[in-house]
């Protein structure tokens, strides 16, 4: 189930919601428990396994948490992160590193067939919640949280539907005093409600309307397209990805908002960047947060030597690439972003932000570059969508379709220029100027009404980073 369907946003959270607001307070936090794992399971419940995985991930974590904050071991704080780093490893990353075994295997002679491949589906969420559980368990280590005593809280903690799936990536201690108490209020209501309508049409009227401009060229095939509309895909995926994750975590806030929490934000209007140091502390910043509290730091961040301050880095953009997908694109991705984010760090950065017009085109360029890599997972056929941007190929700057350009501009290039405008601050500081009154309440009631037409229409997919 996703927050963009029908089925959440006209039976399962009104039914969710009611029970929520006509139960005693205190068992709130257990009907999000169980709310929770009902959302889960409905999403998916053709594979069981992966909703008692949930539940096991609660009750174990629960008991290391007890059980570090009695013995303060490292040795148990070890075992836990093991525990967790295991799971997220079998399903995410298993055939990856067979299908490499073997590779290395054929290249040494050998059959090229040592290891036979699962094919296990990656759980939904599992990412996130592994990385909220490791978490918890540290700061209970580190003294810097005491360990949750009630299941009920811990569980609602860990698998509160609104970001269960892709985030925010949410440490304990941000929301523990909220688990314990906390006035959902009409106030609190009305604004949730405001955020999830945003969200929702970031995600069903800009993200996936532009996204079909990608899914165009895919069928086309990368090889067939001209290089101009080479660089508009790119864009658009850029749109998509930004319009997309940003409305599901504008969503996940505002549901947390309905029940009292305050999820932290995730995004920062990081289009807008003038590097891409700058851009990463603007985009999926929960995740930014936790890399550089739980990996930067520990190495010992930027207290020490400069070979080894880079190093650091290394290590954190080569872990960010890979937690984002197993695959040697993603690999490539956060090594091409260690690199640029060295080179600012080394000084690049300084002129940047003295000379903002040319760190708006440097980042304009760079952006959808870097997406680029993300985005295509063959390495083969990434090697030839970047040819298509020099124009490398045997059409040269051309295309197999005469007069490409021209149709997809017909086609998207209003779009492209709405998501452009809407990417950068200017129209949300000027829609918090006007969303109180009678023409924010009409823009938001043809946003969400536009939305559930779509939706109804079929004209929706799921959430980008649930892939992740």
């Amino acid at each position: 189930m996703v927050f963009s369907s029908l089925q959440f946003i006209f039976v399962y959270l009104p039914v969710f919601l009611i029970i929520y607001f006509s139960i005693p307070r205190m068992w709130r936090n257990f009907w999000i428990f169980i709310g929770s794992i009902a959302f889960y399971a409905f999403g998916t419940w053709d594979k069981p396994q992966y909703t008692m995985l949930l539940v096991l991930s609660v009750i174990v974590n629960f008991i290391l948490g007890k059980a570090i904050a009695k013995t303060h071991s490292k040795g148990i704080l070890i075992i836990g992160i093991i525990y967790n780093l295991a799971w997220l490893c079998v399903f995410k990353y298993s055939d990856f590193i067979f299908e490499n075994i073997n590779i290395l295997s054929k290249h040494l002679g050998g059959s090229g067939e040592l290891l036979e491949p699962w094919n296990l589906l990656l759980p939904v969420g599992i990412s996130f919640y592994t990385f909220q559980s490791i978490s918890y368990i540290t700061d209970v280590y580190r003294r810097e949280v005491p360990a949750e005593t009630s299941l009920a809280n811990f569980g609602a903690y860990l698998t509160m539907f609104p970001q269960l799936i892709a985030g925010p990536i949410i440490k304990y201690r941000e929301l523990r005093e909220e688990m314990r108490s906390r006035r959902a209020t009409f106030a609190q209501l009305d604004q949730g409600l405001r955020l999830f309508t945003l969200g929702l049409g970031l995600k069903v009227l800009l993200a996936n309307q532009i996204g079909n401009f990608w899914s165009d060229i895919q069928a086309i095939g990368y090889e067939s397209i001209s290089t101009p509309v080479a660089w508009m895909g790119i864009f658009a995926y850029s749109f998509q990805l930004y319009f997309d994750f940003y409305g599901y975590s504008m969503m996940a806030i505002g549901l947390g908002r309905i029940m009292g929490f305050t999820i932290p934000q995730n995004f920062d209007h990081p289009y807008e960047s003038l590097s891409m140091t700058e851009f990463w502390r603007r985009w999926h910043m929960t995740l930014g947060s936790w890399f550089k509290e739980y990996v930067y730091i520990p190495l010992g961040g930027n207290r020490r030597s400069t070979p080894r301050v880079y190093f650091n880095l290394f290590v954190v953009w080569l872990l960010t690439g890979f937690w984002h997908g197993a695959g040697w694109n993603f690999i490539l991705w956060g090594m091409i972003l260690f690199a640029i984010i060295a080179i600012e760090k080394a000084g690049l950065k300084k002129i940047l932000d003295r000379f903002k017009v040319v760190g708006h085109a440097y980042m304009i360029v760079l952006i959808p570059l870097t997406w680029m890599v993300f985005a295509i997972t063959d390495m083969g056929q990434l090697g030839v969508y970047a040819g298509r941007l020099i124009g490398i190929g045997a059409n040269g700057f051309g295309s197999v379709f005469e007069g490409d350009v021209a149709k997809f501009a017909d086609m998207y290039g209003v779009l492209m220029i709405i998501c452009a405008v809407l990417s950068v601050s200017g129209p949300a500081k000027l829609f918090n100027k006007i969303k109180d009154n009678v023409l924010g309440a009409v823009i938001l009631f043809a946003i969400f009404w536009g939305s559930v037409y779509l939706i109804h229409m079929g004209l929706n997919d799921p959430f980008l980073y649930f892939r992740f």
